[in-house]
């Protein structure tokens, strides 16, 4: 069973990230009010697994809570964006699944 939604989203990089290594996109809150009601295995600092697809990239990572943003957030890693063209600043189509 699992939990598969597609959203629209703007990259953005964070202070932390300014290298440019590693740039992120915020789920939609009521997504993550969906994804803390689910019984999914989680970390310690509270990742969840996930699935993610993106234009023709296709990849496993993790969602991280953000409480400053009230909702997770997903890491696009530097391969990914430069496969897909996209950068901070872009709105993308993603699709998610939270296996459950």
């Amino acid at each position: 069973m699992s939990l598969d939604f597609t959203f629209r989203g703007e990259l953005f990089q964070t202070v932390e990230t300014a290298n440019g290594a590693w740039v992120f996109v915020a789920l939609p809150t009521d997504r993550a009010d969906e994804i803390l009601e689910l019984e999914t295995r989680r970390s310690g600092f509270g990742s969840v697994r996930v699935a993610v697809h993106v234009g023709s990239s296709d990849w496993q990572t993790s969602i991280f809570p953000s409480k400053e943003l009230g909702t997770y957030v997903l890491p696009v890693k530097k391969s990914i964006r430069m496969q897909e063209m996209i950068d901070s600043g872009d709105t993308v189509e993603i699709t998610i699944r939270v296996e459950i």
